[in-house]
């Protein structure tokens, strides 16, 4: 089986992540925080220290300015709607998955005024549209770190100089790049950092994030029991018990601290490199077969480790269910949850096939993909399946 689906879940995990759920079922499967015995006490000692370590990847001097959430749509909730108020104004990009754009278009319906600014259909966004974009009443800007389906990366840095200049705090949605992609908070000046802790930083599903800046304060999405300031019915003020109401999902996050560890161990750059090599290798490979449509900016240094295409002649789900089926070979089809994405890109409504590569793939993995779509290619070519058809002929090799 080759697996390249991991912009949806990384697989496979590193070892020491399955260790880490072993022992904390076995050893420290309290509470943390709402007892004073050994187990609790062990509990709250791994929460911190995947606080402290998530601390280190971004580069923050605070591990309490990372907060713990369920994924990175909880931790992009959270920024909303403890930030926006009627009357504030939003700027965002075309290219967002809908984690971003359906939190915004409900904030619409309560007074939120948002404003989108058009990708090119490579994905790549103009600074200077943003920049124009902006007026006196914006209270946020939130565009994603690389796009779910075009990879595209966008200008972190510079977006964030301009949300800077303008006074406006920047939130990223770094979904597709946490671990994957080197990321620094401080260097990079981003104000809130949204991240998932099952992709690309190789950890659990359930697990996430959000980093804020200090001098940055949000309402809470939730409010209830904290194990903290108990005698008190009245949230928290202080982070991060101000946003972690409720019981954390301590086994998830003992499985993130590790895998954070495990790529503190071999390097964000290593990782990074690891994956542009595939990602060359990929587009080099599908350039030469003709009945391949790229999309994306399709120049490993400007996109994170993903691809999206498609074969001439075959929907993206017959192309998918042939890898499956025929070649054991796992990738997405669809929309993507970005239909923004795809009528940038000019793809909606059918979509595209997406591979997305991880630090356990490897290059044959790759060269196998490639000769799996020469087939596909060859035989969509022959008039096998038509684009836009319900039903299709029989696949043979």
């Amino acid at each position: 089986m080759i697996y390249f689906d991991n912009a949806a879940t990384s697989w496979p995990k590193p070892p020491a992540v399955r260790a880490a759920l072993e022992e904390y079922f076995g050893e420290a499967g309290g509470n943390p925080g709402r007892s004073g015995h050994r187990m609790s006490v062990a509990a709250a000692r791994i929460v911190e220290n995947a606080r402290e370590a998530l601390a280190e990847l971004f580069n923050t001097s605070d591990p309490s300015r990372i907060v713990f959430t369920q994924n990175a749509t909880h931790a992009l909730n959270l920024a909303f709607y403890g930030l926006l108020r009627p009357g504030d104004h939003v700027v965002t990009t075309s290219i967002e998955h809908n984690s971003v754009m359906r939190p915004l278009r409900h904030l619409e319906e309560l007074g939120i005024k948002v404003t989108i600014v058009v990708c090119t259909p490579e994905g790549k966004l103009d600074l200077e549209a943003v920049r124009r974009a902006i007026g006196h009443d914006t209270r946020l800007l939130v565009t994603t770190h690389a796009s779910n389906v075009a990879g595209t990366l966008n200008p972190v840095q510079d977006l964030a100089a301009l949300a800077r200049e303008a006074k406006v705090p920047y939130l990223v949605d770094a979904a597709q790049t946490a671990g994957s992609v080197p990321i620094d908070v401080q260097k990079m000046g981003i104000d809130l950092l949204a991240f998932t802790g099952h992709k690309g930083l190789l950890g659990p599903t359930g697990t996430g994030g959000l980093y804020i800046r200090e001098g940055l304060t949000l309402a809470p999405l939730l409010r209830g029991g904290t194990g903290s300031d108990s005698a008190h019915e009245i949230q928290p003020a202080f982070l991060p018990d101000a946003h972690e109401s409720g019981t954390l999902n301590l086994a998830g996050i003992a499985g993130l601290r590790a895998a954070v560890q495990f790529l503190l161990e071999v390097g964000v750059e290593t990782v990074r490199a690891h994956e542009q090599k595939l990602l060359a290798q990929f587009l080099a490979g599908a350039r030469e077969i003709p009945p391949i449509t790229l999309y994306g900016p399709n120049d490993p240094p400007f996109q994170c480790g993903l691809v999206s295409f498609n074969v001439v002649g075959a929907l993206p789900s017959e192309v998918g269910l042939i890898l499956d089926q025929s070649f054991g070979i796992m990738s997405r089809t669809g929309l993507h949850c970005a239909p923004s994405a795809h009528r940038t890109l000019g793809t909606f409504p059918t979509g595209t096939v997406r591979f997305s590569f991880g630090r356990f793939n490897t290059a044959a993995e790759v060269e196998s993909a490639l000769e799996a779509l020469r087939q596909i290619a060859a035989w969509a070519a022959k008039g096998a399946a038509v684009c836009g058809q319900q039903t299709v002929k029989t696949w043979t090799a």
